[in-house]
């Protein structure tokens, strides 16, 4: 009988790819500026319709760098960026990089209180964020926030031409605040700080053990914790993607330098998310050329962005795929260029997945699993060969995955059958900041190896292709049974009225223990409100004809917009309050 320990997944991988692949003992800084220093002249980013250069880029990032030494940060300080994807953001995620300093995204979406939380566990010294969040949440609760000692106040549109920026402003395109004085903290405009701080890149010792990102996890299950990944868990990830993406690229990546400056990739997943930061680094490691999106909802926009640039890379939430179906831009997009297509943070659908490879290609999505603990990525399907339908794939090189039992996470599942995905491997982080009871908890040892428990229900089939199941806090307990709410939402989304749906538990009353299964569902545009009648039993009579009785929603809740979090996913913690 196969185990887990025999590695089944192995024999998937693309022929490029080999068991092990070589880490390289660098620190993430120096796989970026390689790609930073490939080209000087080649376009690092568009942004609304204006571009910048690595040049560009590296001079700004260097100005960022001499002002966080001016002010005393020092090697291992934390720098909080709070802003949609703009270049500001690049510029003060390879600037503090620079400085040896280390990045941590904070949501611009986090409520005053939230954003007290993070700052101050995260004990970070500078702040960069828009000066509508500086004159509108921050100023209330600096106070509250002892450790922070500069902010610097941007607007989205400080990159933009000066004609462009007062368009923006008069026509309220954009939020805008005042830059207004916070006691105890100085406060300067970033337009101030790169007029003011010399373009010299300050001299400062990493080493690749040393901590590169302070992430917080999304606080979708509990509250948000700080993830301590290093530049070697970076390092390990980046060159791990490109490796794995691209057949031609040497697995010691000794002819690296010859395939940058190739792509240009376009992605919705904003900076503060793991997944955005991964792609926004890969990417400038490569030398490629990146555009930026600071509100993904704009859809519009994204596809005369995918239009006029001619797009080799995607990376998205499949609610964004969802989205971008239903615009009819998208299905006029010629993607000949296309040539990796990626979807990872949630499930995607089988009907979002065959509709979006109608428009872009079939085979060209590749659906992957990771987290904000992995840096983020764990596993992912094969970029040239077999791939699943529903499956995230199948672990990457160097990692090893276990399924446990959901009772107490020390018994192997057998292959086929659901359980906790557990994960060991280089990508792993190396605690939850400041929080050693959270950290004991997250990791097991088993036969010497670490591995971190995921919280997450999966299960492996015969070839090692991994099937993500559901959250642990988001399966339901129905009379004794377990239903999995991804497998519900499966079925709903077989009916085309459904724009987005989820599957919640309410306590049974006359059942102490017992959930009663819920569906929330947001209908499409074209639904009239008088339909819904009618479709409560539509949808009760399709899950009853596709499901076990004990897993039929008994109940169902329209919703004019279900909501979700700052990257696109559904909010299920949200919907239970």
């Amino acid at each position: 009988m196969t185990a887990y320990n025999d590695r089944p997944w192995l024999k998937c991988y693309d022929d490029h790819i080999p068991e092990e692949l070589p880490i390289p003992d660098i620190t993430f800084l120096d796989l970026i500026e390689t790609g930073l220093n490939a080209n000087p002249e080649h376009t690092a980013f568009h942004f609304l319709g204006n571009s910048c250069t690595y040049r560009q880029l590296n001079n700004l990032s260097n100005r960022f760098a001499s002002f966080l030494i001016d002010k005393g940060c020092v090697k291992g300080d934390v720098v909080g960026i709070s802003l949609p994807n703009t270049p500001q953001y690049l510029v003060a995620i390879v600037g503090t990089m620079k400085a040896g300093c280390v990045v941590s995204g904070v949501s611009p979406l986090l409520t005053p209180r939230e954003m007290v939380h993070q700052l101050n566990d995260s004990r970070a010294k500078v702040l960069i964020t828009l000066d509508a969040i500086l004159q509108h949440k921050l100023a209330d609760v600096a106070d509250q926030i002892p450790d922070l000692k500069q902010v610097i106040a941007t607007n989205i549109v400080d990159f933009l031409p000066g004609f462009k920026q007062f368009l923006a402003k008069r026509l309220k395109k954009v939020p805008t605040g005042k830059i207004v004085p916070l006691k105890g903290k100085e406060v300067i405009s970033y337009k101030q700080l790169i007029s003011t701080f010399p373009a010299d890149k300050p001299e400062v010792e990493l080493i690749p053990d040393d901590t590169c990102l302070l992430q917080y996890t999304g606080g979708t299950t509990g509250p948000s914790k700080g993830t301590v990944l290093t530049h070697r868990n970076q390092v390990f990830n980046s060159s791990t993607f490109i490796r794995w993406i691209d057949k031609d690229i040497d697995p010691n990546l000794d002819n690296l330098g010859s395939k940058r400056g190739r792509d240009i990739s376009c992605s919705g997943f904003p900076f503060f998310h793991v997944a955005g930061l991964f792609i926004g680094l890969t990417t400038l490691a490569m030398g490629n050329t990146q555009i930026l999106v600071p509100d993904p909802r704009n859809t519009d926009q994204i596809c005369k962005d995918i239009k006029k640039y001619g797009v080799t890379q995607m990376g998205n939430v499949p609610t964004l795929f969802q989205l971008l179906n239903e615009n009819p831009l998208f299905a006029e997009i010629d993607f000949t260029s296309l040539m990796f297509c990626g979807s990872g943070a949630a499930p995607m659908d089988d009907n979002t997945l065959i509709q979006l490879e109608s428009f872009i290609g079939k085979g060209k999505v590749v659906e992957l699993y990771g987290m904000t603990e992995t840096s983020p990525l764990v596993t992912m399907n094969p970029q040239y060969g077999m791939k699943k339908l529903g499956s995230v794939g199948v672990p990457l090189p160097n990692t090893k995955i276990k399924i446990m039992d959901l009772v107490d996470g020390n018994r192997e599942m057998p292959i086929g059958e659901p359980g906790e995905l557990i994960v060991c491997g280089p990508q792993v982080m190396k605690e939850y900041y400041g929080n050693p009871e959270a950290s004991q908890k997250a990791f097991k040892e088993i036969n010497g190896d670490r591995y971190l428990y995921t919280g997450d229900v999966a299960k492996m089939d015969e070839d090692g292709f991994v099937f993500i199941v559901d959250r642990t806090k988001d399966m339901l307990l129905v009379g004794g049974f377990n239903v999995y709410s991804k497998q519900v939402e499966e079925s709903l989304y077989e009916l085309p009225e459904i724009e987005i749906c989820a599957i919640v538990g309410e306590s049974n009353p006359d059942r102490p223990g017992s959930e009663i299964v819920k569906a929330v569902i947001q209908l499409k545009k074209a639904v009239k409100d008088t339909e819904e009648k009618a479709l409560k039993d539509k949808i009760t009579a399709h899950c009853r004809e596709n499901l076990s009785a004990y897993k039929v929603p008994k109940i169902i809740e329209f919703m004019a917009e279900i909501p979700l979090t700052a990257i696109g996913k559904v909010d299920k913690k949200a919907l239970r309050i």
